[in-house]
């Protein structure tokens, strides 16, 4: 494997890269366009769990939460791994499309994201062996069925943590029922507005766990060689393409190593990534890991986005990087380098909801304030 990227820098996916560094072809204020969709600029608010809703339902807390970072200049506003059926939740507060009653909270989130210039997004999910559990700030265990627990659905009977039940592995009809709640979510997203869907195959979620060797040990046709254990994100995507209208841009989330030896590899998502081009697929957002509870990831500045670099020069897809990047220039030369199409950012939009507008400041950009905050540019009286 070439699993083992500790420093974006040092790895040249963002220096010696052969440009014009003083006026480059595209930057991290570029628009960029995929199918009928234009982004403002190339940063996007990463996906991210609130565990704040109930029964699925999106709330102000949402609203709020989403809506600053539209207004703080993210070109795209990603709304966090939405479960496709209620037993593929993480925790029962998570946000979900499996109703048509979910549909009009996500919508007014999508209006108040488009009318501050953003574009708003949305990623489908199942959990798959890693459902059924406590909210992280309570512990995050599994949860008994005794405490609002439900069944847990995976590629084959392995769980995710040694101590846990053992998951029930899906049955032909069980994947099938997987396909078709992916399908009516993504019918439901569309029904809410949103301009672009995200399937979440990373983290060690079910699309992921099939992916992986390490959790997919079936002899079926969905086990065993990569194409089958690939079939069942590609059966998905293909099915979303085929409903989704032609201007409507679908993204999948990889992990692209699980970072363990005999696991899922970084060769094996450049093959996944071209073949999930086949299928429509127009941009791959990189990130890594989670297939186990515990594996040596070497944390730092841009550690996956070699990885994204990668996928992009070898299936000739755009991509997406994630993990770590905090600082502007950073940010602006995954860009100029050639490493990605976009950044998204995670838990530094949370520290900070305004960063693409100090990164405005930053690159010398002309800043992009919300109208209504133009008192805090005017000079102070002296």
């Amino acid at each position: 494997m070439n699993d083992r990227p500790t420093d974006a820098n040092a790895h040249g996916c963002t220096s010696g890269i052969q440009h014009d560094r003083e006026v480059p072809e595209t930057d991290l204020f570029s628009p960029l366009s995929v199918r009928g969709v234009t982004l403002r600029n190339r940063i996007v608010m990463s996906p991210m769990c609130q565990y704040s809703a109930e029964e699925g339902m999106a709330n102000d807390w949402h609203l709020v939460h989403l809506g600053s970072r539209a207004a703080g200049g993210a070109a795209l506003v990603m709304v966090e791994a939405t479960a496709v059926a209620r037993d593929g939740r993480i925790t029962p507060a998570d946000m979900g499309l499996w109703r048509d009653e979910q549909i009009e909270p996500l919508s007014r989130i999508a209006r108040f994201v488009y009318a501050q210039g953003a574009v708003a997004g949305i990623q489908l999910a199942h959990a798959g062996r890693k459902a059924s559990r406590e909210l992280p700030w309570k512990g995050g265990a599994r949860l008994a069925s005794f405490a609002g627990g439900w069944p847990v659905v995976a590629p084959s009977a392995i769980p995710f943590n040694a101590g846990d039940a053992a998951s029930l592995a899906l049955d032909a009809a069980g994947i099938a029922e997987v396909i078709r709640h992916f399908e009516a979510a993504a019918r439901r997203a569309l029904a809410a507005g949103f301009q672009i869907i995200e399937i979440h195959a990373a983290h060690g979620y079910l699309l992921h766990e099939f992916l992986s060797p390490l959790s997919n040990l079936r002899d079926d046709r969905y086990g065993g060689s990569l194409e089958n254990r690939a079939r069942l994100l590609m059966e998905i995507a293909a099915r979303l393409r085929a409903l989704m209208p032609a201007e409507t841009p679908l993204f999948v989330r990889i992990s692209a190593t699980d970072w363990v030896e005999g696991g899922w590899d970084i060769d094996q998502s450049v093959q996944l990534a071209k073949w999930l081009k086949l299928c429509g697929v127009d941009l791959i957002d990189v990130s890594s890991g989670g297939t186990v509870p515990k594996a040596n990831i070497p944390l730092a500045t841009g550690y996956q986005v070699p990885f994204a670099r990668r996928i992009r020069e070898e299936a000739a897809v755009m991509t997406g990087a994630v993990g770590l990047i905090t600082q502007p220039q950073f940010a602006d030369e995954v860009v100029t380098g050639g490493c990605a199409d976009l950044v998204f950012l995670a838990r530094e939009l949370l520290r900070e909801p305004y960063w693409p507008l100090n990164a405005q400041h930053v690159l010398h950009e002309e800043q992009s304030w919300p109208v209504q905050y133009g008192y805090a540019l005017k000079r102070p009286m002296k």
